[in-house]
């Protein structure tokens, strides 16, 4: 939810974003509204300039300390799961704020954003990246992503952006009935991408896609 525009819009073409959004259409994503997020959101502002001419290819990019920003498909599919049609979600943890990409993507789906990173440099400069951009509805936590974020659960929507090698078992206990969680699960070379919702009969999980992150790790760094 930004109250006002980024800098730099100018950079990219709109025909640019347009080819992209067309590109992730093409490729299954049907929520109209993260789409036009998704073509909204200035991606240049998440990488460092001198792959600012990469950021709207359907790609994911080196953002330091070993880490990524996820490619356009996979954001798009993560929110479009999270969302499953809500008008509008009030409350979402997102595990794992790297570069505040997805972060500022869900931010525009929901009341508040909640999102948690073991590396501080990355907690830092997606912090200031943000509120330069305008976000309002996001608060940090510097922390071990593994536990969630529990004083402020329950969540609608739970979203993941590293791979852990079985789902853990506290993030799941944070959604709120009806609530999704959105996790890559598995090694490196086998991920799954699979949404677990929670029922008044309990957990459904469901695979959305093969996929490759870095991995989950514990502790804070």
């Amino acid at each position: 939810m930004r109250h006002h525009h980024s800098r730099g819009l100018g950079l990219t073409s709109s025909a640019v974003r347009h080819r992209m959004v067309d590109e992730l259409r093409s490729l299954g994503i049907v929520d109209e509204r993260v789409l036009a997020t998704i073509g909204r959101i200035a991606r240049h502002e998440f990488v460092e300039e001198a792959l600012s001419s990469e950021a709207y290819r359907n790609r994911s990019l080196p953002i330091g300390h070993a880490q990524t920003i996820s490619q356009p498909y996979i954001v798009a599919l993560m929110t479009q799961a999270a969302l499953a049609g809500a008008a509008r979600l009030t409350r979402v943890l997102e595990v794992g704020t790297g570069s505040g990409y997805q972060t500022a993507v869900l931010a525009e789906h929901a009341e508040t954003v909640f999102t948690v990173e073991r590396l501080r440099p990355l907690t830092e400069s997606a912090r200031l990246r943000l509120q330069r951009l305008g976000y309002r509805n996001v608060h940090f936590g510097y922390a071990d992503g593994m536990q969630g974020w529990p004083p402020h659960a329950p969540y609608d929507a739970i979203v993941v952006t590293a791979a852990a090698t079985v789902t853990p078992p506290g993030l799941a206990d944070q959604l709120a009935l009806g609530g999704r969680l959105v996790i890559p699960v598995g090694p490196s070379g086998a991920q799954e991408l699979r949404l677990i919702e929670r029922t008044a009969s309990g957990l459904r999980e469901r695979v959305l896609a093969s996929v490759t992150f870095v991995p989950l790790l514990a502790g804070r760094a």
